[in-house]
């Protein structure tokens, strides 16, 4: 709904791709790699390639382990395909299909393994609950360097072509979110209560933060603003949203509705990179401050 309307069925088929691929590699090598076993608190063994010695009866924690993999998976799926949206309009199917094979497995794989299979980072005690660090900053970065790298497009502004379609895909993220964020408990239990209604907490706060600053500035607020405030809000709260409570929820969401939102009208114009779909503004910047909220 963003992008323009020539460029919406690449963009679609970016997200198709990296869901396609990873679903792949993921079962092959990603999640023995991310989070079974440990080498040198870097990355994980080789032991369960293609899902080697899981069976229906193998435990992870509270879940069967196979449940695990599955969730897992579509973690590692929506970080490769969140970037996609910083590079809209200047990359290839293919070259893009060669990415989102090379990010995980170089860049995915290793950090998840760091915060959530035991790794180096783990072992320091860093927290992200469900994938502030693992998911949003990550992806952020990526979007950012990658933007840097391949430049800015021939017309470099936001047209979005369907406002419908960004609520809609709005919607169906935060909904989404109760299960990445809540589901993070790995049990239907009053952990994943907390997580559920401090993300929709900071969402709703973020929206309405992220519509209030634009009031002020613009004189009107604007749906894709209070759909950007939202996204910001369940980005920020993705590290924390297990470990705080509704007070911390409602701080967080505050700022990830007011800091995004002065990143893209000022810092982005006056550096100059073009982040299509403002990836590293949102998410990125979410993931960071969320991260540095939670400490």
């Amino acid at each position: 709904g963003l992008a323009k309307k020539k460029d919406a069925l690449n963009t679609i088929a970016m997200s198709l791709i990296a869901y396609i691929v990873i679903s792949i590699l993921w079962v092959i090598y990603g999640y023995s790699l991310a989070l079974n076993g440990d080498i040198h608190g870097f990355i994980g063994n080789t032991s369960k390639f293609f899902l080697n010695g899981i069976t229906p009866n193998t435990q992870s924690g509270t879940i069967p382990e196979i449940l695990f993999v599955a969730y897992q998976l579509t973690f590692c799926a929506i970080t490769v395909a969140l970037i996609s949206g910083s590079y809209i309009e200047r990359i290839p199917v293919g070259a893009w299909l060669l990415f989102s094979i090379l990010w995980m497995t170089f860049v995915y794989l290793p950090v998840a393994h760091w915060v959530w299979g035991g790794g180096f980072l783990a072992k320091k005690g860093v927290l992200d609950f469900a994938g502030g660090i693992v998911v949003h900053l990550t992806a952020g970065i990526a979007g950012l360097v990658g933007a840097l790298i391949l430049g800015k497009r021939k017309e470099p502004v936001l047209k979005p072509h369907n406002i419908t379609l960004v609520v809609i895909g709005t919607g169906l993220l935060w909904f989404g979110w109760f299960g990445f964020n809540g589901g993070s408990a790995l049990a239907a239990n009053g952990l994943a209560s907390v997580a559920l209604i401090n993300t929709n907490t900071a969402a709703a706060v973020a929206a309405f933060s992220w519509m209030v600053i634009e009031w002020i500035i613009t004189k009107k607020p604007t749906v894709v603003g209070m759909c950007s405030g939202a996204i910001g809000g369940l980005a920020t709260i993705t590290t924390a949203a297990g470990f705080v409570n509704i007070k911390a929820a409602i701080i967080i969401g505050i700022l990830a509705g007011i800091i995004p939102y002065f990143v893209i009208t000022v810092i982005k114009e006056k550096l100059g990179y073009d982040d299509a779909l403002d990836v590293f503004n949102i998410h990125g910047v979410g993931g960071i401050l969320g991260t540095i909220l939670t400490g």
